[in-house]
Parts: structure tokens; sequence; C-alpha cells
């Protein structure tokens, strides 16, 4: 993964995108870096319509067909979409925040750093308990897991069932009780992993940021921007928005 590009390297790949030479992960590398830099944001542009008005000319001396070939109208649409995107990132930037809180949190099994799913969040009541929420029956999951919340001893246990807790409550707009579940997965931090750390971390601050409590939002990002694991690059987006 690119951390960062040097102008010239920069000015290169937005040359090498708009000509549709970067893989897919290229492309999510320039816009990370992008979104951060309105100066290349505008050269982007910039290079777009050149782009565009020279394939207008070439057209336009091509007198002894009238039919334009396929790759034209291709180039044409993905450089006009190009356009639109970058306008409306133009206008983003320029605004107090270029992002909003996440809506909703996917259930699912807790797994570690190394994607293995751990032992404790393969017991039974964590599987019906989703599978309650998936059915709708969000209620019914959150209940289940208090009760199981109560009886429970162990500190990494007592950290994964607050997590699941967070969510459920998250997902119903319950941000304030999800808080508080979370916070219980911080207060067991020494006992957890560090990417259960980080999503506790990055959920309290996209809660706080659904109650518009900004200081407290960027407070808990930065955070899990620190641990430098899979929030980083996502985390860090969302500290520039709320640094304007």
């Amino acid at each position: 993964m690119i951390e960062s590009f040097n102008k010239k390297e920069l000015e290169e790949k937005i040359d090498q995108y708009v000509n549709g030479k970067l893989s897919a992960q290229e492309v999510d590398e320039l816009w990370a870096e992008l979104i951060q830099d309105g100066y290349h944001l505008d050269y982007l542009k910039s290079v777009a319509n050149l782009k565009a008005v020279i394939e207008q000319k070439r057209e336009e001396q091509k007198e002894h067909t009238n039919q334009k070939p396929y790759w034209y109208y291709a180039a044409a649409a993905a450089i006009a979409l190009l356009i639109a995107v970058v306008g409306v990132m133009n206008i983003s930037t320029q605004q107090q925040s270029s992002v909003e809180p996440i809506s909703s949190i996917e259930l699912d099994y807790y797994r570690s750093g190394d994607g293995m799913i751990s032992s404790s969040s393969d017991k039974e009541v964590i599987r019906n308990a989703i599978k309650l929420a998936n059915t709708g029956r969000e209620n019914e999951a959150i209940s289940l897991l208090e009760s199981e919340l109560k009886n429970a001893s162990e500190p990494g246990w007592i950290a994964e069932l607050s997590l699941n807790l967070g969510s459920l409550q998250y997902n119903n707009g319950n941000y304030r009780k999800a808080i508080e579940h979370y916070e219980r997965v911080v207060a067991h931090k020494d006992n957890v992993d560090v990417l259960m750390l980080e999503k506790a971390y990055w959920y309290i601050g996209n809660a706080h940021f659904h109650l518009d409590q900004l200081v407290d939002a960027k407070m808990n990002i930065e955070k899990a921007y620190e641990l430098n694991g899979a929030y980083r690059r996502v985390a860090k987006s969302y500290l520039n928005a709320l640094s304007d």
C-alpha cells in the first residue's frame, strides 16, 4: 500500500488514471491522497477537461467517417463522470465536514487480527443474537446478550458481549447506550486485542458524531487512528474533515 506520493508521482498517477491505466487498488490509493489535496484535485479536473477537448478535436478532424468508435464514447463517459466526481469532492472539501457518521454496523462474528474467529466469540449466544437481529428481532437479541453479560466474569468475554451490544444499540439509533457498551470494551483494553479496541474507539467516535458531539467524536476517532490498524486510513480522512 502506498502511504504517500510526492508531487511528481501524484501527477503521473493522475495522468495514468485519466487514461485508464491504473488498477482498482491503485485508484483507491490515488483517491486516498486526492481527498486530502485540493491542489491536485484541481489538477485532476484540468487534465480531465483537457483530455476531453483533445478527443473532441481529434474526432472533428476525422471527416472521412461519421461513426465515432466505441472507445470514444467510453472515454467521454468516463471523463464526464470523473469531472462530476471531482466537482462534488471540491464542494465537500469547502464544507465544515465532508464526512458523515456511519449509518449502521454490519453484525458479524468478531474476528481477531489474524482473521480467525476467537474462541470466545464462537459461543452459541452470539450466533443466536445475530440471527435474531438479522431477522428483525433486535430487542430479543439485546435481551439475550444482556442476560449473558450479567453472568459473565471473564474480561475478554465481557468486552466481546459489550462490543456486540453496542453495535445492536447503534443500529437501533440508541447512540448513548451504544457508547456505554463500547466504553466497557475500552475499560477492558488490557484483555482484548488491538482490532477489538480499535473498533470500540471507532464506533464510539461515530456514535458521538451522530449526537453532534464533535469534540468527543474527534477524540475517539483519533484514538482509533493512533492504534495504526485497519481503520487508520478512514480515521485519518474523518480527522481531517472534523478539523476543518
